[in-house]
């Protein structure tokens, strides 16, 4: 799925407007209930450093989990997060950070994900693991 607006899920074409996400230059790449990959470029999500900030890649978790939480809450639901748990194995100066969220649990309350934020070469920059609650619209 491209990422041109007018292509995605209505559910982020409104989270997008204004929201950190496209501040932060986020792309969203593919959107299914199943997976839901999504990037944003290292340059301009730093740390003093010059290393993309651990902030960033938990931001990036965070959007693919909850849009993959969302996409499974069924009609009438949505869902919010509760928990989110990240681990950073290494570091990147270029490039994209792009995660991958697929489903752990896929219950009545609870959605957990499980979310990889991988650099350009596929080398892992980030685990994490997104819980979140299923409420009544």
């Amino acid at each position: 799925m491209a990422s041109d607006p007018r292509e995605l899920p209505e559910i982020i074409q409104d989270s997008e407007k204004g929201g950190l996400g496209e501040r932060m230059g986020v792309e969203w790449l593919d959107v299914t209930p199943a997976r839901v990959v999504a990037r944003l470029p290292v340059a301009g999500n730093t740390q003093p450093f010059g290393l993309l900030h651990g902030g960033a890649s938990a931001v990036l978790a965070e959007a693919t989990g909850s849009v993959l939480a969302n996409l499974n809450a069924g009609a009438g639901r949505y869902a919010v997060g509760i928990e989110l748990s990240c681990s950073h194995h290494r570091s990147a100066r270029e490039g994209f950070a792009t995660a991958t969220a697929v489903p752990l649990s896929l219950g009545r309350t609870l959605i957990t994900s499980s979310i990889s934020v991988s650099d350009d070469d596929g080398r892992l920059l980030c685990s994490a693991r997104l819980t979140c609650f299923v409420k009544d619209a």
